[in-house]
């Protein structure tokens, strides 16, 4: 597998706008944080009242970046490994990767709130079979673990180079970044630990209660 050049474009190339500090519809009193003209949202299913709407929007920026991070991990993977390799095994290799030690298809499950194991076997077959991984089992012991392989580690360097160069150094660039990306992080896993709660709520939650009358 040959090295792509890491400094094939600049951080500059990539042309980061700057978020403009109002949006649709939004003005800020003084003192309070920014608020919705109800003509805006009125009408949304979604967004009956302004703190409706805040968790929408937010709901949707959360999609909207899902699907951004994943064309990234894609399309620097893709230029590093001539496989049929998705998204969903480039995370899994970065997780095996992770803290170098062997880890179950239960565990990496686990690291990234997965539940459905079947296909997250299925997606470690394919690394397997793309020598990015290999299976390893302590003694004594009836499961497998998986480790990268020499070709795995070398993907994961290149991956993590490129990611230094173009991605961190446009990252940096926010004021205050380290902080903020701080925040965002404690402030999503709690919502994650509340959205799993309420998911759970909703297996028993009184459907005919909601039925049109």
């Amino acid at each position: 597998m040959s090295k792509p050049s890491s400094r094939a474009r600049s951080p500059q190339a990539l042309n980061v706008t700057p978020i403009s500090g109002t949006n649709l519809g939004l003005a800020e009193e003084k003192g309070r944080s920014m608020t919705m003209e109800p003509k805006y949202y009125k009408n949304w299913h979604l967004a009956k009242n302004p703190s409706e709407y805040r968790v929408t929007e937010f709901e949707y920026t959360v999609v909207r970046f899902y699907e951004a991070f994943q064309r990234w991990v894609t399309t620097v993977g893709d230029m590093l490994v001539n496989s049929d390799i998705k998204f969903s095994e480039h995370l899994i290799l970065h997780v095996i990767r992770m803290q170098n030690r062997p880890k179950t298809g239960v565990t990496i499950a686990r690291m990234i709130n997965r539940d459905d194991l079947p296909n997250i076997q299925y997606s470690l077959r394919k690394l397997e079979a793309a020598k990015l991984i290999q299976k390893t089992k302590d003694s004594g012991s009836k499961t497998f673990a998986y480790e990268v392989t020499d070709l795995g580690r070398r993907m994961t360097d290149e991956y993590s180079s490129i990611r230094s160069d173009l991605l961190m150094a446009n990252l940096r660039a926010i004021a205050d970044f380290e902080e903020r990306i701080a925040d965002a992080t404690q402030l999503l896993s709690v919502l994650t630990g509340i959205y799993e709660e309420t998911s759970r709520n909703s297996a028993t939650y009184d459907q005919e209660s909601l039925s049109p009358k």
